[in-house]
């Protein structure tokens, strides 16, 4: 029963940061919503950002394993991970990035949780760098940072306009660059 206790916590408290914030939701509303009495909580987690922090790090998990599946799926070359975020803005329940928006709310880069996110877009911005060394591409680092740069943008902006049409437009500036890179051999 502990283990159950645990992930309806964490399915909570995801669901609620995702769709509300992480600042908005309080340890009551994840306990009222969960079902998890406060001393059930305490056993698992010592406080909200230790809570914010395994959340963070499950998702992670989650999101990179989906990215790279549907960039397999698009033909797993370094463009397709812009077609892969134009399905996820198309989804009802695209809010942004859960990591964007807790480097936003957490700005403290000394935050558990703000470092956890921060790790997550290194570790995004290393699995653009393999594809795009994969492709060939001669300074895959540098590339890779204006990847990601084009990628959050697309997420932000998808997010403002509703629709997946930035994910679009920001391949296509990824497509330019990859053009103009030079190439290995």
């Amino acid at each position: 029963m502990p283990v159950q206790a645990r992930e309806r916590l964490l399915r909570t408290a995801e669901d609620l940061f995702y769709a509300e914030g992480v600042r908005a939701v309080g340890v009551e509303r994840i306990l009222s919503e969960s079902g998890v009495g406060r001393a059930s909580f305490y056993r698992h987690f010592p406080g909200k950002e230790d809570l914010v922090v395994a959340v963070l790090e499950g998702r992670d998990v989650r999101w990179r394993a989906w990215l790279a599946q549907r960039v397999a799926a698009h033909g797993g070359g370094p463009l397709a991970v812009f077609d892969a975020l134009a399905e996820r803005f198309s989804a009802a329940d695209f809010r942004g990035c859960a990591f964007i928006n807790t480097i936003v709310e957490t700005a403290d880069p000394d935050s558990a949780a703000h470092q956890v996110a921060a790790g997550h877009k290194a570790a995004v911005c290393e699995y653009v760098r393999g594809l795009l060394a994969a492709d060939g591409v001669a300074e895959p680092d540098v590339l890779a940072g204006r990847f990601v740069l084009l990628m959050d943008g697309a997420i932000v902006t998808a997010l403002r306009e509703r629709t997946p049409d930035a994910a679009y437009r920001a391949r296509d500036v990824a497509e330019a660059l990859l053009a103009a890179a030079e190439r290995v051999g």
